[in-house]
């Protein structure tokens, strides 16, 4: 699935996976799940809307731009989390615990 066009002129930003220690690229209309399964990076996925919770992540460091309707409001402002399937980075980096 193919994220909604991002605002702003937006271009991509960066993410760093911690775990595996890649560095991604990802583009303007594809979602940080796409760019971590085309750089062969594992992540347990489902519904790819943002509804479903499976995909949930750490975030490390970094803003993100939350796009589920999973997190509570509390819960997107501590930032610590993230679904990466339909969520994007406000920051124009994020480290996630993947």
């Amino acid at each position: 699935m193919k994220v909604a066009a991002p605002q702003g002129g937006e271009l991509g930003f960066e993410v760093e996976c911690r775990r595996s220690g890649h560095t991604l690229q990802v583009g303007p209309e594809e979602s940080i799940v796409e760019a971590l399964e085309d750089a062969g990076i594992p992540i347990e996925r489902s519904c790819r809307e943002g509804v479903c919770g499976t995909c949930g992540t750490a975030v490390l460091d970094g803003t993100p731009d939350h796009g589920d309707t999973v997190f509570t409001a509390d819960e997107r402002d501590a930032g610590d989390a993230m679904m990466p399937c339909v969520s994007r980075c406000s920051s124009g980096r994020l480290v996630l615990d993947v």
